[in-house]
């Protein structure tokens, strides 16, 4: 299945806006997440679990158990604060 994960403020700045991406069916968005980290020091860094990252599916804030299906959007991005 193919996945179109994008990147939002500094994730952007450091892995691009968005990219394609080829997986097994049954991923839930913390497994992507896994994968994603596994694939390179810049998703590694990026993405590391020690790094508040939020989440949304197919624009839609959502937990990292939700399960991806074949032409989902993954969205990751760091928390937002309002001032």
């Amino acid at each position: 299945m193919t996945i179109t994960v994008r990147y939002f403020a500094s994730l952007r700045e450091a892995l691009g806006p968005q990219e394609q991406v080829a997986f097994e069916p049954g991923l839930t968005v913390g497994a992507l997440r896994d994968a994603l980290i596994a694939r390179d020091e810049a998703h590694a860094q990026a993405l590391a679990r020690g790094r508040a990252v939020r989440c949304a599916l197919n624009q839609v804030m959502t937990r990292e158990d939700a399960a991806v299906t074949d032409g989902a959007e993954v969205a990751f991005f760091p928390p937002v604060t309002g001032g």
